[in-house]
């Protein structure tokens, strides 16, 4: 904390740029923590958040509903392949939890009640709360609150960059299969496996081989256990895809939905769950089968409605393709970044890069300074106008997903010319 003494205040904001209270403009590479969409101040989002709040600025949804919340659902439930109805909340964190709880009631609700344990992959992330810390365990960030988490069955997961000895790619993801179906074969405790679609973002830009996933799928459905995607950062285009399990070709029976469902521009979240699901939560009030869970804000109108116009500008502006097309500009760099000193490894996929920094290349040994690097990387990128954030030693490129090709051309040549200028003070 002794590192921030003072902050930059971010007084207007335009496209992908950042604009300080001196007049300094950032681009925004981390699109605002993944979520931003179209870039800032998108006139068409305005508007919607604007003409909203003369109407409705929030209703509960308890006993209540409103009309933005329930075209969202709509149009969720149309977007998303096997999913039925959707739970409204404030943030992923919550909408994981969520679909914890439900996962775990379901159970429950059907008469199996030794179905309690939470698979997982090792080095997920699926937020910061307690319940979503437990099934996405990363050390670094949650170590000293271990004894309060809840226990889960971890299985390790297939980093091309750092696999074991003697193992190919395509033998340790074989390993790492076998070990999911030993364990499910062992007894009939395990509820629902949680991981991440398409790749583990706060755990380094581990993007998972192909038919990693798809195949997890077929285990959990094989061993009748649920299965539950992460898509809060991974949706709606980030990779490359507007549903993300659709392209891995594996449904689940519960999906959340985060971060670009409003554009980046208002709180909102949602967990969505097939029919079978949804279901076992119907009955008379007596049956005591309902989800005892719910958030102020749920459903909240102006977010809604935001989200409604967001999803739509997609179909408009045909954004999917564009991403396809503009994230091609990645592969231009891959060389020269590559060869810089420090840099161990890139992980690139649709509008999303890791780069791996490293104090040896031959030994892939991670880069620990004694200042963090966080603080140099956001320095040294607000120098060449950029706003950077990395997570331990991996720098993370997470722009706005409407980015131009020009645009990006330029922040990617503002960041190499960044961890070059970085490169002394590591």
């Amino acid at each position: 904390m002794k590192e921030w003494d003072s902050f930059d205040k971010i007084t207007n904001a335009k496209g992908i740029w950042l604009i300080d209270s001196k007049g300094n403009k950032l681009i925004d590479a981390v699109g605002s923590m993944w979520c931003n969409v179209w870039g800032h101040s998108n006139p068409q989002l305005v508007k919607s958040i604007t003409s909203q709040s003369k109407k409705v600025q929030h209703s509960s949804m308890f006993n209540l509903t409103n009309e933005p919340a329930e075209k969202l659902a709509d149009t969720l439930v149309k977007t998303a392949p096997g999913m039925h109805k959707v739970f409204y909340s404030d943030n992923g964190s919550s909408a994981m939890e969520i679909a914890i709880k439900i996962s775990l009631q379901y159970w429950k609700n059907i008469g199996e009640r030794e179905k309690t344990e939470i698979a997982t992959l090792e080095n997920g992330y699926h937020g910061d709360t307690f319940g979503a810390m437990s099934v996405g365990y990363v050390p670094e960030f949650f170590g000293k609150f271990k004894k309060q988490l809840f226990s889960t069955i971890q299985f390790p997961v297939p980093n091309k960059y750092r696999l074991p000895k003697k193992y190919t790619l395509s033998d340790y993801q074989n390993f790492c299969l076998e070990k999911i179906e030993k364990r499910f074969s062992k007894n009939n405790n395990i509820a629902a496996f949680v991981m991440e679609s398409g790749a583990q973002m706060a755990g380094g830009v581990i993007i998972y081989p192909k038919g990693f996933q798809q195949k997890i799928k077929q285990l959990c459905k094989k061993y009748d256990v649920l299965f539950v995607l992460d898509e809060i950062a991974t949706g709606f285009g980030r990779l490359g895809s507007m549903i993300e399990y659709d392209t891995q070709k594996s449904i689940p029976d519960i999906a959340a939905f985060g971060k670009m469902l409003t554009g980046g521009y208002l709180t909102m979240a949602a967990t969505l769950t097939s029919k079978k699901i949804y279901d076992s939560f119907s009955g008379e009030f007596n049956d005591w089968k309902h989800l005892f869970h719910g958030h102020t804000y749920t459903g909240n109108p102006i977010a809604a409605s935001v989200a409604n116009e967001n999803l739509k500008m997609y179909k408009e502006n045909n954004l999917i393709k564009k991403i396809q097309k503009t994230s091609k500009v990645f592969e231009k760099y891959y060389d020269e970044i590559s060869e810089i000193g420090i840099v161990g490894d890139i992980r690139h996929k649709g509008m999303l890069m890791g780069i791996e920094l490293v104090a040896d290349k031959s030994k892939k040994t991670p880069i620990h300074p004694k200042k963090s690097i966080n603080k140099i990387f956001f320095e040294q990128g607000k120098k060449n106008g950029i706003y950077l954030r990395t997570l331990g030693n991996i720098v993370m490129l997470v722009p706005p997903l409407a980015i131009s090709e020009n645009q990006l051309n330029s922040l990617l040549k503002r960041t190499i010319q960044t961890i070059k200028s970085a490169e002394s003070l590591l």
